[in-house]
């Protein structure tokens, strides 16, 4: 009696297991999110690298393509949390609704209706059940009753103080309970045949109800099947034509890149077979196209300033992005060496991913093909940047500026393009390490974040408070 109440709960497990279903599609639908924008972030910071980076022709598509795929990518996977959210997660919301209908004093009307069910079919049989129960309490008490007077009656006999009027009463007491014990064993027997009667419709009327919830939780379970396959669709992108082709068409774009064919360009574009701009004669013009540098306006030195030239970079017609002018910092070798380490241990620093990530950003390549690189050359060996003694450290560009200052850091105000190989180029916002004083002309010396020293102007800088 009472045992059904499991086959009735098992309808509230039914409801909340629904709940359970869609908590686990939504969680899995926001990871596909955050995998999509990742893919998506990933795919568009490497482009831009790869583009400004030094890598050029069909080696570039070809790096280009991978960023391409995750593009790609992303897009099915935003498909595929779009399918879990609007498609099964909705379909179970609304089956759930339907299948599940809630009353104003709780619990579930389903739930009522098999509890209901299940008491209405074990009430007959409950109620015989408690007589059975009653009449075999009494036929056992009426038993022992009788063991008990049959035990005084025997006892009776022995003790020579009892008189006959008492043996008497313990003779008919023995006589009465055996009489109890034939009424109340015919009354048990009696109970248990009614009850065994009764037995058969009780059962039938029992699993009737069973049946229902039977079918009400077989709905439930071929329903979630059936959801389950639909999520293992649109999760499965093995079998997507769409998504064979990104890799079918990626494959095809990395064995298009053709290292003969990326030479053959360079040398067209950036070697001998490029356009040339030969010195030619020019008359003397009062608007000079380049001054005097600051070095020559503070010694004052001898020479002769060359005007009017033009660098041959900017002169030359470039077909496409690929082309750049050419142009080598003096300080590439200082960029390189700190550049960021992308093997490095991020246990090591205290930074956060994103700043690692940002630092992978601005260090990934130790120079861009879209930077200017200097044309100007002298034969005179003091002024050569490679001659032996500047490779061993013996000289120093600035040797003139040498006066010991403590260095400070400053912050730009404004953008300012270097002009000159000793120039430094940052943008407004940026921060550098001020090495030197301001000199006669207005100049300092200073050091950027990526190891260049070089020269700017004073008076495009604060001080970091």
């Amino acid at each position: 009696v009472g045992n059904y109440k499991r086959t009735v709960k098992r309808i509230d497990d039914g409801h909340r297991l629904c709940n359970d279903l869609m908590n686990c599609i939504h969680e899995r639908a926001r990871i596909e999110k955050v995998y999509a924008q990742q893919l998506t972030e990933w795919a568009k910071r490497w482009k831009q690298l790869v583009e400004k980076g030094p890598q050029y022709g069909t080696v570039e598509r070809a790096w280009c393509a991978f960023m391409s795929e995750a593009e790609k990518v992303s897009e099915l996977h935003l498909e595929v949390k779009s399918s879990l959210m609007n498609e099964d997660f909705e379909k179970i919301k609304n089956w759930q609704k339907e299948a599940f209908h809630k009353q104003m004093m709780g619990g579930f009307k389903e739930t009522k209706e098999a509890e209901d069910g299940f008491r209405k079919a074990q009430k007959p049989w409950a109620k015989k059940l408690k007589e059975v129960e009653a009449s075999k309490k009494a036929y056992h008490a009426a038993c022992k009753e009788e063991k008990l007077a049959i035990s005084r009656e025997t006892n009776s006999k022995a003790d020579p103080a009892l008189n006959p009027e008492q043996l008497k009463k313990l003779q008919d007491k023995v006589e009465r309970s055996k009489q109890d014990v034939l009424k109340t064993k015919e009354k048990y027997e009696k109970s248990l045949k009614e009850l065994d009667n009764a037995t058969p419709q009780y059962m039938e009327n029992m699993e009737q109800v069973f049946e229902q919830c039977q079918q009400f939780e077989e709905k439930r379970l071929r329903f979630f099947r059936e959801v389950l396959l639909e999520v293992q669709k649109h999760l499965d992108l093995s079998n997507a034509a769409s998504y064979k082709n990104i890799y079918r068409e990626l494959e095809q774009n990395i064995k298009t890149a053709d290292a003969v064919e990326d030479l053959r360009w360079f040398r067209a574009n950036q070697g001998p077979g490029m356009s040339m701009n030969w010195p030619q004669f020019e008359e003397w013009s009062a608007d000079l196209n380049r001054t005097l540098s600051r070095r020559e306006k503070k010694k004052a030195s001898d020479g002769v300033t060359l005007t009017g030239i033009n660098q041959t970079g900017d002169q030359v017609s470039q077909p496409n992005k690929h082309s750049s002018s050419l142009s080598v910092q003096s300080n590439t070798v200082q960029s390189v060496q700190s550049s960021y380490n992308p093997f490095e241990d991020e246990e090591d620093t205290g930074s956060t991913v994103s700043e690692k990530e940002d630092n992978k950003i601005k260090n990934v390549s130790s120079y861009e093909k879209n930077q200017n690189y200097p044309t100007d050359w002298s034969d005179e060996e003091s002024n050569n940047p490679f001659s032996s003694t500047d490779a061993n450290g013996d000289t120093n560009p600035f040797d003139e500026d040498t006066s010991p200052a403590m260095e400070v850091r400053v912050r730009a105000l404004y953008d300012y393009e270097g002009q000159e190989q000793d120039e430094l180029s940052f943008k407004a916002g940026d921060e550098l390490t001020k090495m030197e004083n301001e000199d006669e002309q207005g100049w300092c010396k200073g050091r950027l974040d990526n190891g260049q020293v070089g020269l700017y102007p004073a008076n495009y800088v604060e001080p970091i408070q």
